[in-house]
């Protein structure tokens, strides 16, 4: 029979396993982590994995033995099987779950304060709030008057700019042309 061609992709995790198998590396302890990597609630008793940095639950929170569930290190029915080194490994649970839901509570209030304040706009000078008025009380009427009374002076410094400077033309220089130029493109 030939061999799959499918690589084999990491299992879904089981909460709780029956192996009586123990991995050869020392105890973790839990009071070694920071109480945001560990999950002490007996409904979902969960660590994050030292080797793989993956939620994993804790087997046994209530029995004698407390070990890690074997787990893959990719996620399930994705990434390659690979099965990771923290896989049943021991854990010793040494903090009592009303110090660590304390731990945890004190260290949210710590990070909230040394989170920024909003930022505050700053406050309105007279000039500003006299700005936002007249821009309140002006009308699609009164613009069009302010535009009237300032066009004679617009019409001024336009004709103003097409006369012609006194004096005579630089000799050296090209001549300015008077008129627009729109070039063509050559023909092929």
């Amino acid at each position: 029979m030939p061999d799959s061609t499918i690589e084999p992709t990491a299992r879904p995790r089981r909460s709780r396993t029956r192996s009586r198998n123990v991995n050869g590396r020392p105890a973790l302890v839990i009071s070694t982590l920071k109480p945001h990597q560990y999950d002490l609630r007996p409904a979902c008793a969960s660590l994050i994995c030292p080797g793989c940095k993956t939620w994993v639950p804790i087997t046994g929170i209530q029995a004698r033995q407390q070990k890690l569930v074997p787990h893959d290190t990719g996620r399930a029915g994705k990434d390659p099987s690979v099965r990771c080194q923290g896989s049943n490994r021991l854990i010793d649970v040494d903090v009592a779950y009303e110090t660590w839901l304390e731990r945890l509570q004190d260290g949210g209030a710590e990070i909230a304060s040394r989170r920024p304040t909003t930022v505050l706009p700053r406050p309105f000078t007279p000039r500003t709030v006299q700005a936002l008025r007249a821009r309140a009380e002006r009308t699609p009427a009164g613009r069009v008057a302010d535009w009237k009374a300032v066009l004679d002076r617009v019409d001024a410094v336009d004709i103003a700019r097409k006369r012609m400077p006194a004096g005579d033309a630089p000799l050296d220089g090209p001549s300015v042309p008077m008129t627009t130029l729109h070039p063509q493109r050559p023909a092929c």
